[in-house]
């Protein structure tokens, strides 16, 4: 059942990866692989950063 649950991030987490994508260095395919999360994810996370 635990492969049912919805994986949670804390605020500190999200601001660390949108920044790392909003820098523009690694690409999203790299950061997501890093981190660990979904690309539309770190892209979603990135564009609330922006605003």
């Amino acid at each position: 059942m635990l492969s049912s649950m919805r994986k949670t991030y804390d605020a500190a987490f999200k601001a660390k990866v949108a920044f790392e994508a909003a820098k523009g260095e690694k690409t999203i395919a790299h950061i997501a692989s890093e981190f660990s999360v979904h690309p539309n994810q770190i892209r979603l996370w990135r564009n609330h950063l922006m605003e």
